[in-house]
C-alpha cells in the first residue's frame, strides 16, 4: 500500500480542491484525458469536466480513479463527499435547466425510479420534497406549487412535444397513501391524452437497459440545437456538447426501442389502477 500523503490541491473550497487534486494526479501519472478514458472505460470529457470543476462525477468513477492512481484508500472518496456538500453550482445549473425547459419545443425524458417533475401531482411532489429534507411549512408549500406550475406547460396551447419513458419501477414504487397514489396514476393517464404528450413504460421484461440509474431530459430548443439535463442521486449537469448529446440521444432511442407503445403503456397503468384497493375494501 502506498504511503498516505497530504492532499496537494491548494484551494480551500471543497469542489475546486477536489478538481485540482484530480488534475495533479493525472499530471503525475503522465497520461492524457483520452488515455485516462480508455483505461477506465468512461468518456474522456467526463474527466475533463471533473478536473474543471464542472461536475464531481459518481462514486463509481471516483473509486475507479482511486485504484488507477493508487491513492490511499478512501482519500478521493472523502474529498468527493466534501465536494458533494457544496451544492451552489448544482443549484445554478438546475435554474439554467428550468429556463431551457420552458423554452424547449420538445422534451424527451427517461426516469428509472421516480415520476418526472412535469408529471407529478402535488401529493407526489410533496412527498419527494419531504424526503429531500424540506420541513413542513411555507417553503415546502411554495416548492410544491412551483413544481405543479411547471407541469402546466404541457397543457398550454403551444406546449412542447413531450415524451416520457418510465421504468416499470417508477410505477411499482407506490405512495403509502393509496388515494394519493391513485391520483398520481390517474394523472398520468389524463396527461397522456394530450395531443403533444406520449408516455411509455419500459417493462421489467426488457431486462437491464441503458441509463439504469440516471434521469435524463433531452431538450430540443427553438434554434434547432439540443441540450440534455442528466441527473443522478448525487449531482446534475447540463450537457451541451454536440457529441455527448448525440450519445445520450442514441441511448434514449435504444430505451424507446424496448418500451411498450404509448397505447400499451396506458393500458398497463390502467391495470395498476384497477389493482389499487377501493376505500370500501380497505375499511373491511
Amino acid at each position: 500500500m502506498p504511503p498516505r500523503r497530504a492532499v496537494t490541491g491548494r484551494s480551500q473550497e471543497p469542489r475546486q480542491r477536489f478538481a485540482e487534486e484530480l488534475r495533479l494526479l493525472r499530471m503525475k501519472k503522465g497520461v492524457s484525458l483520452r488515455e485516462l478514458g480508455e483505461a477506465l472505460g468512461w468518456d474522456p470529457s467526463l474527466f475533463g469536466k471533473m478536473e474543471g470543476g464542472q461536475t464531481i462525477g459518481s462514486p463509481e468513477v471516483v473509486e475507479a480513479l482511486e485504484v488507477y492512481y493508487e491513492t490511499p484508500p478512501g482519500l478521493l472518496i472523502a474529498m468527493w463527499e466534501m465536494a458533494l456538500g457544496d451544492t451552489s453550482q448544482f443549484k445554478e445549473r438546475y435554474r439554467q435547466y428550468m429556463t431551457l425547459e420552458v423554452e424547449a419545443a420538445g422534451i424527451q425524458w427517461y426516469s428509472p425510479s421516480i415520476v418526472p417533475g412535469l408529471l407529478q401531482t402535488k401529493a407526489y411532489a410533496r412527498r419527494l420534497l419531504l424526503l429531500g429534507g424540506l420541513a413542513p411549512g411555507e417553503k415546502l408549500d411554495q416548492q410544491v406549487e412551483a413544481r405543479a406550475a411547471r407541469g402546466d406547460i404541457l397543457s398550454q396551447e403551444y406546449g412542447p412535444q413531450f415524451r416520457a419513458i418510465l421504468d416499470e419501477a417508477v410505477l411499482r414504487r407506490t405512495l403509502l397513501d393509496t388515494e394519493e397514489w391513485r391520483e398520481q396514476l390517474q394523472h398520468l393517464c389524463t396527461v397522456a391524452q394530450l395531443p403533444n404528450v406520449n408516455i411509455q413504460v419500459l417493462p421489467f421484461t426488457a431486462g437491464l437497459r441503458e441509463l439504469p440509474n440516471t434521469d435524463i431530459a433531452l431538450l430540443r430548443l427553438p434554434e434547432g440545437r439540443t441540450a440534455a439535463w442528466v441527473e443522478t442521486g448525487y449531482d446534475g449537469q447540463l450537457v451541451a456538447d454536440i457529441a455527448e448529446v448525440e450519445r445520450l440521444q442514441f441511448r434514449y432511442d435504444r430505451l424507446r426501442d424496448h418500451a411498450l407503445s404509448p397505447r400499451e403503456s396506458i393500458e398497463f397503468i390502467q391495470r395498476l389502477l384497477e389493482e389499487i384497493p377501493c376505500p370500501s375494501t380497505e375499511s373491511n
